[in-house]
């Protein structure tokens, strides 16, 4: 359970926190049941004892004196508004509520007066309470709990909390929402959506506003407040995002005790999230927690808690948050949280036009194209310009809206409820944070919290490499620099959305060991990508290379290496009764999604799993990196990147691999898919996860679609023949590649006799067109790679010992690493499966690509790989490392003694959070 101590220093005098609301006066202990209920106590009680004077800067002066409370500038108003609010009913409570948070807005006696609406608002009497409950649990209270206090410590605008305990001596927070509040809010915001509507209807000029799907969005956010099992949906959704965050907590919630009225959840104590100058943390550092949470929750988690004012958190002593009231949440599709983290990094780069651009193509709703309205990029530049740059230090997101909704409404547009949802969240959170601290610059802190989500070094960071690397590879930033007149190499100089600033050169390597053209020698973790299993330079591939490379290469003509490397694949593969050879992953992936549509030719879609990678071909490459779209359980297919055919992502169904709603889609598609695509075992995910591949297999053998396995990167790697050998899980097809070859370019497709003979020419033409799957490639099964191939892959069914000590050294570094981060308190996820290592350095858990995908810390993993590098170790920034079979104990001791170092390192300079 929960337990802040406020001071750290044993009880303190001030009132305790629920675990739903700041409460009011001090609350006796929770009754015993059989205890009479007592007279009702209404919570307008006086104004708690008075707090400490506030430290220096903080906008809202804390009375010492009721005196003094009484005299504060805006007090009269202030209570005005408040009792307004109540009386008009829990809409405009919650308005209050949102007021005030906002000290840059109201004077300080009127903050004051509407920060009682937080958590001291009317509330049912005990005997209504307890009916209540006797109602929703059907039975006695004395059945459900050891003791309940009817007397709530707090209540706001929907509910009011009650502290009870559980007959296993666990104490609970139980939520209750009002009676008569469903009826007056529903009929409050009926009411304001038939005004909306009215005005929409016969004020022309106000429909380009588009008001009534934006009050539509409000109206669902605050109507969902009115359910307490919407409630514990979000409450355990922001929970599972924030498990074992470093400074946020949410309480444990009882969803066999609650109910669409009821919420129990675990009793939380700590500081009110007012009296943060209680808190022993710097206040600077403190809203700078407060901004991490909601950037965290808007640009990674899609799910925001849309109510983050100082009544919804405690604080421990040393800054900590625990969030509590998850009614109002707003939910963000992949999509829109990529639209406002695009927009966002545009205008923090102060890329201008960028900023304008996307802005409106993620956030503007026209009848036309507003850009090409005179005057409106110009104008919308203008206010980007203002606040992002001009004003951005004394930040105001009320202006911001204000102004950018009269230029989109001089040229007949509006911006989208997904801004609105984001509006609503700002509003709140955006006024505790000033109120913790004034000076607080929000578009430096987002910068910095954006930068981790960046491959991109900047500042100090920056300049630390560029010296380093200028005075230690001075070759091999040249060679850079004459490259970009010449060459684009995707794959390691300008890879894919994380080009290299620091390219290595290589002069030679030999086992273990990479040589710079500068000298320098590196224990080598990158593998080349995998095909390095048996290190660099293994004697028996490099013998086998020089025979081959005696006779001349061969090609597009028959040797006997082609047939030897095919009957040693055939007969590696337990399910594999013939072989196609080609010349990569991504050709191997091609031909067999040929061959599945040849056996299928009245199924269009092929089916594979978001974020497993297939190569960089378009119909591959689908949701594969980068980027996902709709639902985690059910995801959409979005495209590789630009160039990719719209027709080929119509043709991809997009699976949740280990997701058993999976197999329902599947299922319900079967009829138009030709075939599904699987990585077994996936680093950046959880492994292999046999009970999903069971059922899939099965699943694939009723209803007669092909299963492929890709295996390209774990085929002879984490064993001879694959995940598929540990697991006894055989597809009709698996895709290789990577080892196979020995080193040089090879890939293969290795599957049924049924499937695979698609790929043979029958002899007659006619057939063959009607028929036939056409599989090229003139360099396919070429000698000299089938010749290097082969001794490779002879060397490791030769000598299985090989495998068994891969996988001791794997255990070995992964044991080592982790200690190391341990040492340091820094968190990371490490999965480290048979010579195949990820890392990430992050607090979450990491079930599927997408988690990784939105919690890695891009910054971090990529100054790791440069770290590393002054400690003498290659990393591959931002993808898997490996282990070869050349790797030695010493060798590992090696990586983990840098590891450990740069991991010191990265602290001082500040790149984990503490």
């Amino acid at each position: 359970m929960t337990t802040v101590d406020p001071t750290g220093k044993g009880p303190s005098p001030e009132p305790a926190r629920t675990s739903a609301r700041t409460p009011g006066p001090p609350d006796p202990a929770p009754r015993a049941l059989s205890a009479p209920d007592p007279a009702p106590r209404a919570l307008s009680a006086p104004d708690p004892a008075p707090r400490a004077p506030d430290a220096p800067g903080t906008p809202i002066p804390h009375a010492t004196d009721a005196a003094t409370r009484k005299s504060a500038p805006g007090r009269r108003r202030g209570r005005w508004a408040r009792r307004a609010c109540v009386a008009l009913g829990p809409l405009y409570i919650k308005v209050g509520q949102i007021l005030a948070t906002r000290s840059d807005w109201l004077p300080p006696g009127a903050v004051d007066e509407l920060r009682t609406l937080q958590d001291r608002g009317r509330a049912m009497g005990p005997a209504g309470v307890t009916r209540a409950l006797r109602r929703h649990y059907g039975r006695p209270l004395t059945d459900v709990f050891a003791s309940f206090d009817p007397v709530p410590v707090a209540s706001a605008s929907i509910a009011q909390v009650h502290r009870a305990t559980l007959p296993d001596g666990t104490r609970v927070a139980v939520k209750v929402v009002k009676r008569g509040v469903p009826t007056a809010l529903r009929t409050h915001l009926a009411l304001l959506t038939a005004l909306v509507r009215a005005a929409h209807t016969l004020l022309p000029p106000l429909r380009p506003l588009r008001m009534p799907s934006r009050v539509a969005e409000v109206t669902r956010l605050l109507g969902d407040q009115l359910s307490m099992t919407t409630e514990l949906a979000n409450m355990t959704t922001v929970a599972a995002n924030f498990e074992n965050h470093p400074f946020v907590t949410v309480p444990r919630a009882f969803p066999e005790l609650s109910g669409e009225r009821v919420l129990v959840m675990e009793y939380a104590e700590g500081i009110p999230g007012g009296d943060f100058h209680r808190v022993d943390l710097d206040r600077a550092e403190l809203a700078r927690r407060l901004q991490d949470i909601l950037l965290t929750m808007l640009y990674l988690d899609g799910v925001v808690h849309g109510d983050l004012h100082p009544g919804n958190v405690l604080l421990s002593p040393d800054g900590r948050f625990t969030l509590l009231d998850f009614g109002i949440t707003a939910s963000y599709t992949p999509a829109e949280t990529w639209g406002l983290v695009s927009f966002n990094r545009a205008a923090t780069q102060h890329e201008w036009d960028l900023a304008v651009r996307r802005f409106t193509d993620h956030f503007v709703l026209a009848d036309g194209d507003p850009m090409a309205s005179p005057g409106y990029a110009d104008q919308l530049r203008a206010v980007f310009v203002h606040h992002f740059h001009t004003v951005s230090d004394r930040w105001s997101g009320a202006a911001f809206f204000q102004d950018v909704n009269q230029v989109l409404r001089r040229h007949g547009a509006a911006y989208t409820t997904a801004y609105t949802k984001g509006e609503l969240a700002m509003l709140s959170c955006e006024g505790y944070m000033a109120q913790i601290d004034p000076t607080m610059d929000i578009w430096a802190n987002t910068r910095r919290f954006a930068d981790r989500y960046s491959p991109a070094l900047r500042g100090p960071l920056k300049e630390r490499f560029d010296r380093h690397f200028a005075a230690t590879t001075p070759t091999s930033l040249a060679l850079r620099d004459r490259a970009r007149a010449h060459l684009i190499a995707p794959t390691h100089l300008d890879r894919y959305a994380s080009p290299s600033p620091y390219p290595l050169f290589i002069a030679g390597a030999s086992g273990s060991r990479l040589t710079d053209v500068d000298g320098n020698e590196y224990i080598d973790l990158g593998g080349g990508g995998g095909p390095a299993l048996l290190g660099r330079g293994h004697p028996v591939v490099r013998e086998a290379l020089i025979r081959a490379a005696a006779t001349s290469n061969l090609n597009v003509i028959g040797h006997e290496a082609e047939v030897e490397l095919a009957e040693l694949l055939v007969d590696a593969f337990p399910a594999a009764e013939r072989a196609i050879l080609a010349n990569s992953g991504t050709e191997a992936s091609l031909h067999a999604i040929r061959l599945c549509r040849a056996h299928r030719p009245r199924s269009r879609l092929i089916a594979k799993h978001e974020g497993h990678f297939h190569g960089f071909a378009d119909p591959v490459s689908v949701s594969s990196w980068f980027r996902v779209a709709g639902p985690p359980h059910a995801p959409e297919p979005i495209a590789g990147s630009p160039g990719t055919s719209g027709a080929v992502v119509r043709d991809t169904l997009v699976l949740q691999a280990g997701d058993p709603h999976s197999l329902d889609r599947l299922r319900g598609h079967a009829a138009d898919i030709a075939g599904v695509l699987i990585e077994p075992m996936t680093i950046t995910a959880e492994g292999a996860d046999p009970g999903y591949l069971r059922a899939l297999r099965g699943l694939c053998t009723e209803l007669g679609i092909p299963l492929v396995f890709d295996e390209v990167v774990t085929g002879f790697r984490v064993a001879y023949g694959g995940i598929q050998t540990r697991t006894g899980i055989a597809p009709d097809l698996t895709v290789l590649g990577k080892a196979i070859g020995g080193g040089l370019p090879c890939g293969a497709v290795v599957g049924t006799a049924e499937l695979t003979e698609y790929g043979r020419g029958s002899g007659d033409p006619f057939r063959d067109a009607e028929e036939r799957a056409f599989l090229g490639g003139t360099m396919s099964g070429n000698h000299v790679t089938c010749v290097t191939g082969l001794a490779a892959l002879r060397q490791l069914r030769d000598h299985p010992a090989l495998y068994t000590e891969l996988d001791r050294r794997t255990d070995l570094l992964a044991r080592g690493l982790r200690q190391a981060a341990d040492a340091h308190g820094v968190p990371l996820v490490l999965r480290a499966y048979h010579s195949i290592f990820a890392l990430a350095f992050t607090h979450r858990r990491l079930r599927t690509f997408r988690d990784r995908l939105h919690g890695l810390d891009y910054r971090a993993t990529a100054a790791l790989a440069y770290w590393m590098r002054t400690q003498g170790v290659y990393l591959p920034e931002l993808h898997a490392f490996l282990l070869s079979t050349a790797h030695t104990d010493t060798d590992v001791e090696q990586v983990v003694t840098a590891f450990d170092r740069s991991l010191g390192e990265m602290r001082e300079a500040g790149l984990f959070t503490r």
